[in-house]
Parts: structure tokens; C-alpha cells; sequence
């Protein structure tokens, strides 16, 4: 078995690969629009060859300006193959250990977009095991699962909080609301980092990342209680795709107040007021405050995400 990435010459033999599960599903136009973008390229396209036959294929993702691929969006082997776990975990094993090479500061976390229900759809279980079986075998051993919500208008625009005030500020004031708001969270990965990492490179890598996604810096809203007392702060932020709820969190001091639907509001309502007509989010499973306060916002779950990747260190 051949595992390599691809060059120009093998667009073809990549865009004609058949894909019969039926979940990560990348077709030739999608691919093709992207590639053209710079969000796929032929040097994060890895294929799995046999006998000169193509029957393993990954689709690693970056956004335009990335250096390093940032996910694997499509993972698939042949259903010929005997073992596709086996042929799938070769197939990452290389991919992650040339971009490690190629000075990539963590591997790429592995997406994996499932509809609501998966566990009661025999053929999409199926499809996850020996992906997930795979995953693991190439290392990407920790494994969340997430809601993936969207807002659309016709939920409508909430109104301005009376409760919390909203307004700008600098970096330095972000930096320290991001650390303050990390301690106590209930997402998974920022709980990860904070006891591997401690508060303030998590709170500094946290910033970096929204920092760097295709949302304006000027969205961004500290919030404060009517007396002036700081509540937490706003990230509305955007995808190469859509507007996004970035980040939001209230300090420890004040959770339990309900402040986070004041929070959530304002985020809505900076996009929509911008004429958003799709905003997505994303939630833990094991986060009920905040899948409830998604859901009290008028944002449904679209689909649900398992997402793999390397332990912290």
C-alpha cells in the first residue's frame, strides 16, 4: 500500500474517487471550487494506492491564508478494502507525519459532520466505528462531540439587553476576560488546555485563533453589569462560510444570572443587524447550560460533530 500526497496530475483520479458511505462526503464540485480558494490544495490531498488503484482518500482543509491544513474534512477507503481501518489509520499516520514535518505546530484535528441521530442509523454507526478505529490508531485519541446549531431570521432579532451593556475594548482588556471566563468552563477542550497549559497561554491561544478567523476584531464586545461591573465578553465571529458565533462566556462570579442569554443576544444581534442570513454555532454535548441558552435563542441543531485530534502536551 502507497501512501502519498497528491500533485496536480492526479485531480482527475481525486475528484473520481466513488464514495459510498454516507457520511464524509466531499463531492467534485465542492472539492474543486475550494481547491481553487486555497482551502484544499494537491499537497493536503493524500491518497491510498493499491496496485496503481486509488482506494483510500483524505481531504485535509485549511482557510485560504493558512500555512498548515487546520482540519481533515473527508476520510474514505474503498468498501473493497479488507481492513479499512487499517488502510484509513496508514493513510493519516502519513499525512500527519508530513505535516509535522513540514513545521505544522500540532497535528490537524479530524471533523467528522454526522446527522442528528447517528447512533440509531445502523449504516452511519457503522461508517463512524471504523473511522474512529482509525483516528485513534494515528493518534487523534481525543474525541468531542458537538452540536452544530444555526440561527436563521425568520426566529427573529432579539432586543437590546437591559441588563448588561455592551462596548469595545482593547486587546490586553480581551486577554484578561478570556483568562477569567476559562476558569470553571464546561467546554471540554478549553478544560483541556487550562490544566495542561494553565489560564494564561490558554487564554492567549484561545484569542489568537478568533483573532485569526475571517470575523472583524471591531465585533468584539466586553459586557458589563448596569453598575459597571464586568460580565463576560461577545466574540461574534464568521467561517469562510457564514457568520458564527465565536466565543462568549460570563465570569464565575456572575454565572447563574442568566447573563449568558444577554451575551448570546448581542452576538445575534450584531449579525443579524448586519444582514446575516445564516449564523452557526457550535456546543459541546456535555455543556447543557449552553445548549439550553442556544436553544432559547431560537438556534436548532443541524447536525452533530465528532471531532478527534492529539492530546494536549
Amino acid at each position: 500500500m502507497l501512501f502519498r500526497a497528491t500533485t496536480d496530475a492526479d485531480l482527475d483520479r481525486v475528484t473520481g474517487f466513488s464514495v459510498d458511505d454516507p457520511v464524509s462526503t466531499i463531492d467534485a464540485e465542492r472539492y474543486l471550487d475550494e481547491l481553487r480558494q486555497g482551502m484544499y490544495r494537491p499537497e493536503w490531498t493524500w491518497i491510498a494506492e493499491h496496485d496503481q488503484r486509488v482506494v483510500g482518500r483524505a481531504l485535509w482543509w485549511g482557510q485560504a491564508s493558512s500555512t498548515h491544513p487546520v482540519a481533515l474534512d473527508c476520510l474514505h477507503v474503498d468498501a473493497t478494502v479488507a481492513d479499512r481501518a487499517d488502510v484509513a489509520a496508514g493513510l493519516l499516520r502519513a499525512g500527519l507525519r508530513a505535516f509535522t514535518q513540514q513545521g505544522a505546530p500540532k497535528p490537524p484535528l479530524y471533523n467528522l459532520t454526522l446527522p442528528n441521530g447517528w447512533r440509531d442509523d445502523e449504516a452511519v454507526a457503522a461508517a463512524v466505528a471504523w473511522r474512529r478505529d482509525a483516528a485513534r490508531a494515528a493518534g487523534l485519541t481525543d474525541e468531542v462531540e458537538r452540536l452544530r446549531l444555526e440561527w436563521t431570521p425568520e426566529v427573529g432579532v432579539p432586543a437590546a439587553s437591559s441588563r448588561l451593556v455592551f462596548s469595545e475594548g482593547s486587546d490586553e482588556e480581551f486577554l484578561d476576560v478570556f483568562r477569567r471566563i476559562a476558569v470553571g468552563s464546561l467546554d471540554l477542550e478549553t478544560r483541556r488546555n487550562l490544566a495542561i497549559k494553565g489560564p494564561e497561554a490558554t487564554a492567549r491561544e484561545e484569542m489568537d485563533f478568533y483573532l485569526d478567523c475571517p470575523g472583524e476584531r471591531s465585533w468584539w464586545r466586553l459586557a458589563h453589569t448596569t453598575d459597571g461591573t464586568l460580565a463576560g465578553l461577545a466574540i461574534p465571529s464568521a467561517t469562510p462560510y457564514n457568520r458564527n458565533v465565536g466565543y462568549l462566556g460570563v465570569v464565575p462570579e456572575l454565572r447563574g444570572r442568566g447573563h449568558i442569554h444577554d451575551v448570546l443576544a448581542e452576538i445575534t444581534r450584531i449579525h443579524a443587524e448586519q444582514g446575516a442570513e445564516l449564523i452557526t454555532a457550535t456546543t459541546d454535548t456535555t455543556n447543557a447550560p449552553m445548549a439550553a441558552a442556544f436553544a432559547r435563542a431560537g438556534y436548532r441543531t443541524a447536525q452533530i460533530r465528532l471531532l478527534y485530534s492529539a492530546p494536549v502536551s
